[in-house]
């Protein structure tokens, strides 16, 4: 019988909680992947998964990347995700909540949550009624960080895509740069709406045809399909929505020279990172470019919510990338296998 740690994705994580609530019907997971520089810092998200197993392995692969997207942004905060097993019609009330809350309570402070897929803002001042390890919560001050970390994660992911497009293209600005953007929700629109600004080219698809069109009718981007997005011929291909959408097949099919985007856990193996080296393509590591989110509800939680420090650490994502990019280069490895024996070493397991 497989058991945890047999699992393909079980990655020496410290602990593993299952919970569930009988009265409300909650069913979550938590997995602290690493407390090695604190407390474990992730979002819950809250998702419908077609079977448990599934769910398993996203809060594995999650909690992992924390891990690294912590250590990589310098933040005293280990690695930790939650998933609450959402049924189809995606029913969340305030008892389930509640329930919730107080399983958090119950890890007495290994694990601090905040927002993710499917949770709000209002979800997070839900969950202070039973638990105190919570970020992401709204501010009255416009100086102060926290709340929604999405404009965050965006503003890093943009000038992320700027790092990977001077690095690799030469090019000091993004005039007539064409990027294809599949997802344009909280991280992606908020790209997408970065680059129009700066006159970029853009394609975007997402789920939701209807948001894609008006947000396309917004900012003069062009529609195209779920599937077209990851083959069309442009500069930049950015991912911004659900993880493993880079394998075997996706990968050789792939028409640009940079993939740059803010979804977690993009590659679908680890092998997937040796495949978009071989074929040349700047890849920036999620963990690295999509931390703009976890450095402002990190440094709420830790005390540190001035939102100019926020934005300080943020513009520090292309400094990290330009250095795992020149380090992929000297050593001859893809650029996911350098991010990630740096963030080993940073966690104390290189």
């Amino acid at each position: 019988m497989s058991v945890m740690w047999d699992l393909p994705d079980f990655d020496d994580h410290e602990a593993v909680h299952f919970f569930h609530d009988v009265e409300t019907g909650l069913s979550a997971i938590v997995a602290l992947h690493s407390t090695h520089r604190g407390p474990g810092a992730g979002g819950t998200r809250f998702w419908h998964y077609e079977n448990r197993e599934t769910a398993v392995t996203d809060v594995l692969r999650l909690s992992r990347g924390m891990s690294f997207k912590n250590a990589m942004a310098g933040l005293p905060l280990g690695g930790g995700k939650a998933v609450i097993l959402a049924d189809r019609n995606r029913t969340k009330t305030p008892e389930m909540l509640a329930a919730f809350g107080r399983m958090i309570e119950s890890l007495g402070g290994r694990y601090v949550t905040a927002e993710d897929v499917g949770i709000t803002a209002a979800d997070m001042v839900a969950l202070t009624k039973e638990t105190k390890y919570v970020s992401g919560l709204p501010v009255s001050n416009s100086g102060e960080a926290g709340g929604d970390p999405g404009p965050f994660t965006a503003m890093g992911v943009y000038l992320g895509v700027k790092a990977a497009v001077a690095h690799k293209l030469g090019r000091d600005n993004m005039d007539g740069v064409h990027v294809a953007i599949q997802g344009v929700g909280s991280v992606g629109g908020g790209l997408a709406r970065l680059l129009a600004r700066d006159g970029a080219k853009l394609s975007i698809a997402d789920i939701n045809k209807d948001h894609a069109a008006a947000l396309a009718k917004e900012i003069g981007a062009t529609v195209v399909g779920l599937d077209e997005v990851m083959r069309i011929e442009a500069d930049v291909f950015s991912p911004n929505a659900l993880g493993a959408i880079l394998d075997k097949v996706s990968i050789a099919h792939l028409n640009v020279p940079i993939v740059a985007g803010g979804a977690n856990n993009q590659l679908a193996t680890p092998e997937d990172g040796q495949r978009i080296f071989d074929r040349n393509i700047l890849f920036a590591p999620d963990y690295v470019i999509n931390s703009g989110g976890i450095i402002s509800v990190g440094l709420e939680y830790l005390g540190d919510d001035d939102v100019n420090e926020v934005n300080r650490r943020v513009a520090m994502i292309p400094q990290r990338l330009t250095e795992i990019w020149e380090q992929s280069a000297a050593q001859k490895l893809p650029d996911s296998d350098v991010a990630d024996n740096m963030a080993m070493a940073l966690i104390g397991r290189g």
